[in-house]
């Protein structure tokens, strides 16, 4: 395997849940809260989520449109389906 496809302990580091930036974030949006300690790993692992349903949903956009490339109208159309089936 060459050298620059290894992943090195480093890069594992820095893939982790942005715990501190999180926690800051609440507190300075809503100081009254009174979070569990794990709700930001929750927080992070639905961003995630959405993120993850949004590049596929977005993919599928695009194929449609027999395009290559995934451009801005079809993540807000991919957006606004989500948001749909969310709600409803």
């Amino acid at each position: 395997m060459a050298l620059s496809t290894t992943v090195s302990q480093r890069k594992l580091i820095k893939r982790k849940a942005p715990r501190g930036f999180l926690k800051r974030v609440f507190k300075r949006r809503k100081p009254h809260l009174r979070l569990e300690t794990s709700s930001d790993l929750l927080v992070h692992l639905n961003c995630l989520l959405f993120v993850h349903r949004l590049a596929e949903e977005s993919r599928t956009n695009a194929c449609e449109n027999k395009c290559g490339i995934i451009k801005k109208d079809h993540v807000l159309a991919a957006a606004k389906v989500i948001l749909k089936k969310s709600r409803g």
